[in-house]
């Protein structure tokens, strides 16, 4: 039996031009790979090329424009979606397991990589029980949906800006995705401390 330590989680944040994958573009997202005892085994990185025929949600584009310097984060350098998505497998398969996702929240982060991992390679973040060739070993963790449980809030009102910064390591949420995913494994290495303690009472 494992150890809660022995997991690596490869805590992911993800920017796009839309809402939804197909339609929209994943323009960037980066993941950093760490265990809940805070050792950490490496960072990726990517801007990728939007999908053939699809197009950037104009409202979506709005708020890029309105955030100086996200938009070209998100979408200078573009490398082609395939060779990225080849990487991303080959750089998360070369780290200790077992693996498991995590984002925040995992239902929007996770159901994007599920559709590039799935349109563009032979894997999915959650495969089924007879896909015996897995990218992770076990079911997503949603930090979202971890801070919730811990501090009696809903997920909806724990958003980064509302979280005290020294819990993201006071790392800024600039939107930039590397930033932001540093954030959120700092996020999971503090919930993991702090369990049960004083400390995650948020006030209302």
């Amino acid at each position: 039996m494992t150890e809660p330590s022995d997991w690596t989680y490869v805590v992911t944040d993800i920017e796009v031009d839309g809402p939804w994958a197909g339609a929209n573009s994943m323009r960037s997202f980066a993941s950093v790979a760490t265990t809940t005892d805070g050792r950490t085994f490496g960072e990726f990185e990517a801007v990728l090329e939007p999908l053939p025929g699809a197009a950037p949600n104009p409202r979506t584009k709005e708020w890029f424009d309105s955030e100086p310097g996200t938009w070209e984060a998100a979408t200078a350098d573009p490398q082609p979606v395939a060779q990225v998505m080849a990487g991303y497998v080959e750089w998360v398969r070369s780290l200790p397991g077992p693996r498991a996702f995590a984002a925040a929240p995992v239902s929007f982060d996770g159901t994007w990589i599920d559709y590039y991992l799935r349109r563009f390679t032979p894997y999915g973040l959650h495969q089924g029980p007879y896909e015996e060739d897995r990218l992770f070993h076990g079911p997503a963790l949603c930090l979202r949906t971890y801070t919730a449980a811990l501090t009696g809030r809903p997920p909806a009102d724990l958003a980064s800006p509302k979280l005290p910064p020294h819990w993201l390591g006071d790392v800024p949420h600039t939107h930039k995705a590397i930033d932001d995913a540093r954030g959120f494994a700092h996020l999971l290495h503090f919930l993991t401390r702090t369990t049960g303690t004083p400390a995650l009472r948020l006030e209302a």
